[in-house]
């Protein structure tokens, strides 16, 4: 029974980690997506193959880019090997939008991340991650954030790190 309860609180850690992973990337929390990694992880997206330490500050420059971004992670699978070791897929939708000459355009890209996690002193983190990408569709215009009558849901502007929206968790 102890064995059994040690490996739901090791996948809820790694579940929690992958929520992070998303929520970091999204509110540009460099220091956050760091913790994400070991720093010696092996991460190869295609474009980008080396260790994390390299990755993180590579990616969030991308983010940055980016007027708007959102991830989601979903049907996370893990499989642990030992008590510091496991692998894990799943499913990732993402969003990337620009001001394109006044209006808000971008893509909506569905892939998956295969990765290894590694526990040590006591912490799960990445420590290898594989990417791919299965399809890219480009989104219709989008609202630039004004409010409008008839739209007036507020919208955020995340174009910086230390939205003053931005809850640690």
């Amino acid at each position: 029974m102890e064995k059994a309860l040690q490996a739901l609180l090791d996948k809820q850690e790694i579940h929690e980690l992958m929520c992070r992973y998303s929520r970091t990337l999204d509110w540009l929390d460099d220091e956050g997506q760091a913790l994400c990694y070991w720093p010696d992880a092996e991460i190869d997206y295609g474009f980008f193959k080396g260790k994390a330490a390299d990755f993180v500050p590579f990616v969030m420059d991308i983010e940055r880019a980016s007027k708007r971004r959102w991830h989601m992670l979903n049907s996370l699978q893990i499989v642990l090997h030992d008590d510091s070791h496991a692998s894990g897929e799943c499913y990732g939708l993402a969003t990337g939008l620009n001001d394109n000459d006044g209006t808000m355009k971008g893509n909506l890209f569905g892939g998956r991340y295969l990765d290894e996690f590694e526990k040590r002193d006591g912490e799960w983190r990445i420590s290898a991650r594989r990417y791919f990408m299965d399809w890219m569709l480009p989104l219709p215009a989008q609202p630039d954030g004004t409010v409008r009558e008839g739209f007036v849901l507020p919208m955020l502007d995340l174009t910086q790190s230390g939205n003053p929206h931005y809850r640690p968790m």
